[in-house]
């Protein structure tokens, strides 16, 4: 029987994607473009590696809805994350920030509507894959963080 704690994670993906949504919203194109991490990850490529690991899942989601949740294939998400930076960084900013907010709006919209035996069956073949909250949050706690400090040296 699915008890409230099995759903949690839609509650919280909910929670870090209206953070999400706000602080999309809040920065300035100028923002967007400030480089985050090594390698030249902008915070616009932050978010549109948000909009790829939702978009990710939603097409897990989606194609298990068509079979059984049986497998998943194998991954390493740092070789994607690495072949798709040209990719991320050809993106403007603002339609990243764009993708991040709406691709996290469909997939959580689908999880909410999802049917309590396949999300069981699915976070038994894929723990975690659901629950795309502390995801969101690490990245949007960087972002954060790094407009602080950008702000207070313009400001």
């Amino acid at each position: 029987m699915e008890t409230p704690a099995d759903r949690l994670f839609i509650k919280e993906n909910k929670k870090e994607r209206e953070r999400l949504r706000q602080l999309v919203n809040e920065m300035t194109d100028e923002e967007l473009s400030l480089v985050i991490y090594e390698e030249g990850w902008t915070i616009a490529v932050v978010l549109a590696h948000l909009a790829f690991g939702d978009q990710r899942t939603l097409q897990f989601l989606k194609k298990w809805r068509q079979i059984s949740v049986t497998a998943e294939p194998p991954l390493d998400i740092n070789h994607i994350n690495d072949a798709l930076l040209p990719l991320f960084l050809a993106i403007p900013p603002r339609v990243a920030a764009g993708l991040a907010v709406s691709l996290a709006e469909t997939l959580d919209c689908e999880l909410e509507e999802a049917a309590p035996d396949m999300v069981k069956a699915m976070e038994e073949l894929a723990p975690g894959r659901l629950h795309r909250a502390p995801h969101r949050k690490r990245h949007l706690d960087e972002i954060e963080a790094l407009l602080k400090t950008a702000r207070r040296k313009t400001g």
